[in-house]
C-alpha cells in the first residue's frame, strides 16, 4: 500500500531524477531535496517516508539523520550511500536508519525497500488496514487473517501476504516478479515458479472450486490477478 509522500535528498540530479520517475511510477508522491537543509526542512514539513544520501552538501545525511532523531521524529528513513565500508553501514543503522542501499543500485531495490519499509512501519495511504470483502471472503490486513463465512483460513504467513498483494489490486495483471518482488522481497533468488507452488495452495483454501478458480485467475505467461468485487 502506498505511503502518502516521500522526501528523496540527492544531491546527484540524474540519480534524484531517476529515483523520482520510478516511485511516481508506482503512484508515490514526491518531494526533492539536493542538499541537507533542505532534506530536514521537507522531512519536519510532514513526511511519511524520507530516502537520504549520505553525502549531502550543507548538512550531511548522518547529520540530518541525528538531527531528526533528536528531534524525536519517526518518519522512515532509507540511506543511500556510495560507502561500502561496514562501519558506514552500522553507524547509519545505530543512529536510527531502517535500512540502506549502496551505490549503484537498481530503482527497483529501492522500490522493494520503501515497500517493506512502508509495510514494516505500517503506512497505508488511507491511515488504517485493509478490510477487504469478496463475497464470502474477507481479508483483515490488521489482524492478518482471512475469513470465510466467519471462519478463520489457516494461512501460512507468505499465503496471507500473496493474498493480500493480489486483493489489494482487484482486477490488475500482476507478474510474477512482480509478486516474488513485493512478497518475497527484493533479495529473493528462488524461481518465480514459486508463486505458482503458493497460489495453488490458496486456491485450495479460498476457492468454491480449486480447479475452476473465481478468484486467483491465471493470465499464461504472465501471472496472476485478483477477480473484481
Amino acid at each position: 500500500m502506498p505511503v502518502e509522500r516521500i522526501v528523496v535528498a540527492e544531491d546527484d540530479a540524474p540519480i534524484r531524477a531517476l529515483l523520482l520517475h520510478h516511485l511516481r511510477g508506482e503512484g508515490y508522491r514526491c518531494t526533492e531535496a539536493a542538499d541537507g537543509a533542505s532534506a530536514l526542512r521537507a522531512a519536519r514539513s510532514g513526511a511519511d517516508l524520507l530516502i537520504l544520501d549520505v553525502g549531502l552538501p550543507v548538512v550531511d545525511g548522518f547529520e540530518v539523520l541525528r538531527v531528526l532523531r533528536r528531534e524525536q521524529r519517526d518518519v522512515p528513513v532509507l540511506l543511500l550511500t556510495a560507502r561500502a565500508e561496514e562501519i558506514d553501514r552500522i553507524v547509519g543503522l545505530e543512529i536510527g536508519a531502517d535500512d540502506y542501499v549502496t551505490k549503484p543500485f537498481s530503482p527497483r531495490e529501492v522500490i522493494a525497500r520503501v515497500r517493506a519499509i512502508a509495510r514494516r512501519a505500517g503506512i497505508a495511504a488511507s491511515g488504517a488496514p485493509a478490510l477487504l470483502r469478496f463475497d464470502e471472503l474477507e481479508i483483515d490486513e490488521a489482524a492478518r487473517e482471512a475469513r470465510i463465512e466467519g471462519r478463520t483460513l489457516d494461512l501460512k504467513p507468505r499465503e496471507f501476504a500473496l493474498l493480500l498483494e493480489l486483493a489489494l489490486h482487484p482486477g490488475v495483471a500482476l507478474s510474477r516478479r512482480m509478486l516474488l518482488e513485493r512478497v518475497w522481497g527484493y533479495e529473493f533468488n528462488g524461481d518465480e515458479r514459486t508463486v505458482d507452488v503458493h497460489v495453488r495452495r490458496l486456491r485450495l483454501k479460498i476457492e468454491r472450486y480449486p480447479g475452476a478458480p473465481a478468484l486467483l485467475q491465471t493470465i499464461h505467461g504472465f501471472g496472476y490477478k485478483f477477480a473484481r468485487a
